[in-house]
C-alpha cells in the first residue's frame, strides 16, 4: 500500500484500499462519509463497509461535519488522532491550528487569531477552507463538540460540567450546538453509553497512529524523571496537577490490549482544565505524529534508514512544562544526564511547592515556579554560578514577557528570542524547542553525542557539516535527533557491557 503521506491530497484509490483494509496507520488522515446514512466514520471503522459510490472523503472531521454528516457513534471519530502534517512546524496553518487548540478562539474573534499569526482575516479563512475543508470557527467548534462527545461517551460528568470542560459558557448553548451538529440531545447519547467510572479518577483515551514505542517514551523520561515530582515506572507516567490548594494527579499509561492508544487517568482535575490537560499529555507524549511521512522523508538518508527500521514507533518525547525544561537544559550543559538530573533533583525538592502529606504515588512537591526561582539561591543546592545566573535570568524573562512558549512563534523567532539571553546558546534553545515545544524540525547541531551519531565513519561532524547533511531531514529534523541519541545510547550500553 502506498505511504499514508498521499491521503494529504486524499488520494481516493489510496483512500479506497485503506478503508477496505482498516489499515489503522491512516486513522486521522481521513474520514469515510457515507452519503446514504450521513455518517461519517474513521478508516479504522468495524461497521460493514458500504458501498463505494456511497462514499466520500475528507481530510478532517470539521470537513465531514461542515458538509452535514454526524460522526459514528461505534467508531467514535473523536478518538482519532490528529493529522500531525497540518498541525506541526511553522507553517501559517500549523501555527492558527496550535492557536486554536489553545483556545485562541474561545475568547477572542477570528480577526485577533488572524493578526497573531501575521495574516488577514479573509486569507486565514480561505486557507483552512482550501486546506482543511472548514473554517477556523468551524475546526474549533468541531474540536469542542467531539471532546464533549467523548466526556459523554466515557465519564460520568454531569452534562453541565461536560459543556464547561468543552469550552461553552452555559448548558443552554452546549445544548443547542450538540443538537444542531448531531441530531440528538447530549443526554440521548449519555443514555445510549456505557461508561461507568466509578470513584473521582477520570479516565480517557487517547488514540495514536501506529506504530507507537510507548516503552522507549518511558525509558527516556524515566531516565530524567526527578524524585517527588514526577514518577515514571515500567508502564506508567505520574505528576501532580492543578492549583496548589488543591492538587490533583494525572497518570498516563498504555490502553492494553489491541487498542493503539494511551491511558490517560486524571485525579481532582476541574471541568474546564480537561481539554487543555489532554491537549497538552497528546503534545507531551506525541501522539498525533504521523510515522510513515517521517519515515519517508528521514528514510532516505543512509544513516538513519537502519535505525527507522529497528524503531518505527519513535516519538519526540516533550515535557511536561516549559520553564522545567528550560532549567533543566541549562542544568545539563555539557553534565552527563544522571548529573543534570541529580541538580535538578535537588533543586526541585528545595524550592519547588510541598504537596500535603499522604499525597499518593510518591509525589512530595511540584517543579518550582518561575516566581520561585527569580532570585533563589540556587548555589545553595550545588549549582555552579554561571548556571545559576542564567536560570534565574531564564525565569525573570519569562516573568517580565522577553521570552515565552506562545504557540504561533516559528522556530527561528523561538530561538533568536532565547539565544538573546545570558547562558543560553544556540544548543539550549534549541534542546528547549525540541522539548518544551515538541517542534518536529528543532536541532541542537551543537550536540557531541548527536555530532558522532551523525557521522559514517565512526568520527563526529562539525555543528556546520551536520546542519547541512540535516537539510534533507526537514521538516522532522528532531525525529533525527531522536533515533541518533537513542542509537548512541544503546551502542553506549553495549560497549560498557562487554568491559
Amino acid at each position: 500500500m502506498d505511504s499514508p503521506t498521499a491521503t494529504l491530497a486524499l488520494d481516493p484509490q489510496v483512500c479506497e484500499q485503506a478503508r477496505l483494509s482498516r489499515d489503522p496507520r491512516f486513522d486521522g488522515l481521513f474520514f469515510t462519509a457515507v452519503r446514504s446514512t450521513g455518517i461519517y466514520c474513521r478508516p479504522v471503522c468495524p461497521a460493514p463497509t458500504p458501498k463505494r459510490e456511497n462514499v466520500a472523503y475528507f481530510g478532517t472531521a470539521a470537513a465531514a461535519e461542515a458538509a452535514g454528516f454526524r460522526p459514528c457513534l461505534r467508531c467514535r471519530p473523536e478518538l482519532s488522532p490528529e493529522d500531525g502534517a497540518w498541525r506541526r512546524g511553522d507553517a501559517v496553518l500549523a501555527r492558527a491550528l496550535k492557536l486554536i487548540e489553545a483556545g485562541a478562539l474561545a475568547e477572542q474573534p477570528l480577526a485577533a487569531l488572524a493578526e497573531r499569526v501575521h495574516i488577514g482575516e479573509r486569507h486565514l479563512r480561505r486557507l483552512f477552507v482550501e486546506r482543511l475543508g472548514a473554517s477556523p470557527i468551524g475546526v474549533h467548534g468541531t474540536r469542542r463538540l467531539l471532546f464533549a462527545k467523548q466526556l459523554l461517551t466515557e465519564t460520568r460528568l454531569p452534562v453541565t460540567e461536560i459543556a464547561l470542560a468543552a469550552g461553552f459558557r452555559s448548558l443552554r448553548r452546549f445544548n443547542d450546538a450538540f443538537r444542531a451538529a448531531y441530531r440528538m440531545a447530549p443526554r440521548d447519547l449519555r443514555r445510549q453509553a456505557q461508561a461507568d467510572v466509578p470513584g473521582e479518577t477520570l479516565t480517557l483515551r487517547l488514540a495514536y497512529r501506529p506504530p507507537y514505542d510507548f516503552a522507549a517514551m518511558l525509558a527516556f523520561l524515566g531516565a530524567r524523571a526527578l524524585p517527588g515530582a514526577e514518577v515514571v515506572d515500567a508502564g506508567h507516567y505520574l505528576r501532580a496537577i492543578g492549583p496548589a490548594d488543591a492538587p490533583g494527579w494525572l497518570r498516563v499509561g498504555a490502553w492494553g490490549g489491541e487498542e493503539h492508544a494511551l491511558r490517560l487517568e486524571l485525579h481532582g482535575a476541574s471541568p474546564a482544565t480537561l481539554l487543555p490537560l489532554a491537549q497538552r499529555v497528546r503534545r507531551m507524549f506525541d501522539l498525533d505524529a504521523d510515522p510513515q511521512a517521517i519515515a519517508a522523508t528521514l528514510g532516505r538518508d543512509a544513516r538513519l534508514r537502519p535505525l527507522l527500521r529497528r524503531r518505527p514507533g519513535l516519538r519526540l518525547p516533550s515535557g511536561w512544562d516549559g520553564f522545567e525544561i528550560a532549567v533543566r537544559a541549562i542544568l545539563g550543559q555539557q553534565v552527563s544526564v544522571p548529573a543534570a538530573r541529580t541538580l535538578a533533583s535537588r533543586l526541585a525538592a528545595r524550592f519547588g511547592t510541598p504537596l500535603p502529606d499522604g499525597f499518593p504515588h510518591g509525589l512530595r512537591h511540584r517543579f518550582p515556579t518561575p516566581e520561585a526561582l527569580a532570585e533563589a539561591d540556587l548555589e545553595s543546592v550545588g549549582v555552579m554560578r554561571a548556571r545559576a545566573d542564567a536560570v534565574r535570568g531564564v525565569a525573570r524573562a519569562l516573568l517580565d514577557g522577553r521570552v515565552d512558549f506562545r504557540p504561533e512563534q516559528t522556530l527561528e523567532e523561538f530561538a533568536a528570542r532565547w539565544v538573546a539571553l545570558p547562558g543560553i546558546g544556540p544548543w539550549t534553545a534549541q534542546y528547549i524547542a525540541l522539548r518544551a515545544l515538541g517542534h518536529p524540525d528543532a536541532f541542537p547541531a551543537e550536540d557531541l553525542v548527536l555530532q558522532r551519531a551523525a557521522a559514517d565513519d565512526g568520527g563526529r561532524l562539525t555543528a556546520k557539516a551536520l546542519r547541512a547533511r540535516a537539510e534533507a531531514w526537514r521538516p522532522w529534523r528532531a525525529y533525527a535527533v531522536i533515533h541518533l541519541w537513542r542509537e548512541a545510547m544503546a551502542t553506549s550500553a553495549k560497549t560498557r557491557g562487554t568491559t
